[in-house]
């Protein structure tokens, strides 16, 4: 045994490595013996929360994961779904929220960075990306630190990549000041017949290290991942990787090249705890062993250990199995490329993983109980209690609803995003047809020659955590139906969808409670508006000094358009056009934004969600865009009716006179009630559109004209489109550039 294996094994010891006392005592059953200082990182690695799932497994197997479209689900490195035409779209979601709160550059881009490896692992370029990102109070004084650093990093490693970012999310609340949360989507697109798997197959077999050299950087990620936040955060710096997306992007070119060949027979992306995870889980998925000799890992730091090769969290590598006849061919692709390619070992047939290190074997252990044997907890669970009734007329109205407006689009939560979004790359690759700012964003989909097909994709990420907190059930249903509406409303099927679940400490019976019940949530969601989850993340333990973040079951989801020339978008709608709603007049203000942003007051229920007439309104939507007459649509969302209508003039450039008699027009104005869409369409057609509507069963009514270039609203809300848009699109520059609140009126 090296030196380095000599190190006592303590309580303390065990402890840091985030094992508890009964885990050890299995570990000791499981090895037959006291492990090594290797081996106990091996087995914190495999056995920690963000690699083994063990407090989220028994819920995430409740979840749909199958349906006529899907080819693969939960269990690779991203999910796999046909979209005809001998293609499949492979996406999934990840979080890097610890990294990013301790270095928001270098956590944000590795975010970025490992989320497109686990797409183009299994054979597809990536086509697209989002992300989720959520900050504390605009005034806890890291938060615009975090901010500038974050999008720095997601734009510096995606641009340079050469992937679009389409689509994405960014909110503001102080239960995330000691814990921000970056949660990144990719999406990519690959042959049917040419999908590649990570399960290891026959014995004997070369395993190939590819890619970058392995250095010291994010040893242990994976282990502060699986711990909330306490006072020794400025210590956790060493454990957050380094990426270089140019390099990432050399590899993505080389492994489609290699793809080609017929010489991967599995390959598998090292992302959390590096070479460790990626050689256990695919020796373990093809029930064989695996033999390491660090001895010819290509690394980049002198006298590194055994302990610290395997941990270690490098960005830009691969590991495959080769088929041995094509390894000249296969090494003289990543020559070329500038890339690493080395044989590191061999699958075995004795279930054991096998690593050396300087002549001597420093890890021998059992690989299935390492790989998909992990523990799998039953964590107690505290149901929810949820808020009672609140009707409209027990809420505060307000006298001046002009200025309610103006406060809501200014507001950090609901201004604008510009921002943000333009130090993206959101046309790279010249099919990006809706960029960040829509509902959805939209890419066309070409074919071999790089024609385009006349068909898309469209792709949105969506959570409220104000309605998670105050009823997770209900919430993690609206999450999903939120995607729904937001695919729906440009046009596009929805089939599928990814997930992000990020939640506090799951040993607390009350987190454990809100993630059971946002599951549950979830589950039915998309099992009725046929929406199963695919891939997806749990990311747990995202707590400061105890205080946990907002419940926050991110959803990422896709939808097809047959034929983009009849795409809908926000700011399509023309002079003289009519203005429809589809849904009812609202009444629910819990939770609202209006309550938030106008009265300070967080309080209520969360808006139910009625699936069947989420489904029933959205296939009319999807029809009525379909037949190409609609110029414009937008989902009913935060904000109410009156946030949608103000958003669809200033992205049109438009006015609107809107015809409202309510008893209760605070309700009517800012209600959150679900299931609901604006559109707009020529004059000539709203006869035919209110047939169809009333034809389908569907609730709609008539709200008035696009005309003029003001906002009007019954007697109640009169504002220039010029005046919304300076209040929408001031807050954020104001805010990046350290303006006080008096300086940005001025």
């Amino acid at each position: 045994m090296s030196v380095e294996n000599n190190y006592p094994i303590t309580e303390k010891l065990i402890a840091d490595h985030g094992i508890t006392p009964d885990e050890y005592q299995k570990i000791l059953e499981l090895t037959e013996r006291e492990p090594s200082y290797t081996e106990l990182g091996i087995w914190s690695a495999m056995w920690n929360e963000h690699c083994s799932y063990k407090s989220s497994k028994k819920w995430l197997k409740t979840l749909p994961t199958e349906g006529p479209r899907v080819i693969c689900g939960p269990g690779e490195n991203a999910g796999v779904v046909d979209i005809g035409n001998g293609e499949a779209v492979i996406f999934k979601m990840e979080s890097h929220n610890h990294p990013s709160f301790i270095e928001p550059y270098q956590g944000a881009a590795t975010g970025v960075g490992g989320i497109l490896r686990d797409v183009f692992t299994m054979g597809a370029r990536p086509v697209a990306a989002m992300n989720a990102l959520r900050f504390g109070d605009p005034d806890h004084p890291k938060t615009r630190h975090l901010v500038s650093g974050v999008v720095a990093g997601v734009g510096g490693y995606g641009n340079s990549f050469g992937v679009p970012t389409v689509g994405g999310e960014v909110n503001f609340h102080s239960r995330y000041n000691g814990n921000i949360l970056v949660n990144a989507f990719a999406a990519g697109i690959a042959k049917t017949d040419a999908i590649f798997y990570s399960e290891a197959k026959g014995v004997g077999l070369p395993i190939v290290y590819l890619g970058a050299k392995t250095g010291r950087d994010g040893v242990g990620g994976a282990t502060m991942a699986s711990a909330e936040f306490g006072a020794d955060i400025e210590e956790k710096r060493p454990t957050v990787q380094v990426g270089d997306p140019f390099t990432e992007k050399c590899l993505l070119e080389a492994c489609l090249e290699l793809m080609k060949t017929g010489a991967i027979i599995s390959i598998q992306d090292m992302g959390a705890a590096g070479l460790t995870c990626s050689a256990v889980e695919m020796g373990a998925k093809g029930n064989l062993g695996v033999e390491l000799d660090l001895d010819l890992v290509p690394v980049r730091e002198e006298n590194m250990t055994a302990y610290e090769m395997m941990l270690s969290e490098s960005q830009e590598r691969m590991l495959m199995v080769l088929e041995p006849s094509k390894e000249e061919e296969a090494k003289a692709i990543f020559v070329k490329w500038g890339l690493d390619f080395a044989i590191v070992g061999k699958t075995t047939d004795d279930l054991r993983f096998s690593v050396l290190h300087q002549g001597a074997e420093v890890a021998n252990l059992p690989i299935k109980e390492l790989g998909d044997e992990a523990p799998e907890y039953d964590r107690p669970y505290i149901e929810p209690g949820v808020h009672s009734g609140l009707d409209a007329s027990d809420v505060e109205t307000v006298e001046d609803y002009n200025a309610a407006m103006l406060t809501i689009l200014g507001s950090p939560d609901m201004c604008s995003r510009r921002w943000v979004w333009e130090q993206y790359d959101t046309l790279i690759q010249s099919n990006s047809l809706q960029i960040p700012g829509g509902d959805s964003g939209v890419i066309r989909l070409v074919d071999d020659n790089g024609e385009p097909t006349g068909r898309g994709l469209a792709f949105t990420s969506d959570v409220t955590p104000r309605y998670v907190e105050a009823d997770p059930f209900e919430g993690g249903k609206q999450a999903v139906a939120e995607c729904y509406r937001n695919l729906s409303a440009v046009g596009a099927e929805p089939l599928a969808t990814t997930d992000n679940l990020n939640f506090g400490n799951p040993e607390k019976p009350e987190i454990m409670g809100q993630f059971v019940f946002s599951i549950k949530g979830i589950g039915e969601a998309v099992t009725e508006l046929s929406m199963p989850i695919v891939s997806g993340n749990v990311s747990l333990y995202n707590e400061t000094n105890g205080e946990a973040i907002l419940p926050t079951p991110t959803i990422g989801a896709v939808g097809l358009i047959e034929d983009v020339s009849t795409m809908a978008r926000v700011g399509g709608a023309n002079e003289g056009d009519a203005v429809h709603l589809i849904g009812t007049e609202a009444e629910h203000l819990g939770q609202s934004i209006y309550m938030r942003e106008v009265l300070g007051l967080e309080e209520g229920p969360a808006p139910q969600v009625d699936l069947m007439t989420e489904r029933m309104r959205g296939e009319f939507v999807r029809a009525a865009i379909g037949s190409g007459e609609i110029t414009s649509c937008h989902d009913v969302a935060d904000g109410g009716l009156a946030i949608t209508l103000a958003e669809m003039c200033m992205a049109s450039n438009k006015g609107m006179n809107i015809d409202m008699k309510s008893s209760q027009p605070h309700a009517a104005l800012f209600g959150e009630d679900q299931s609901r869409y604006v559109l707009t369409m020529s004059e000539d057609y709203a006869n035919m559109f209110a047939a169809n509507a009333e034809g389908s069963g569907v609730f709609f009514a008539r709200l008035g004209s696009v005309e003029g270039s003001k906002l009007k609203i019954g007697k109640h809300v009169s504002l220039s489109v010029e005046e919304m848009k300076q209040t929408h699109e001031a807050w954020f520059p104001d805010y990046m550039e350290g303006k006080t609140a008096l300086e940005a009126a001025e």
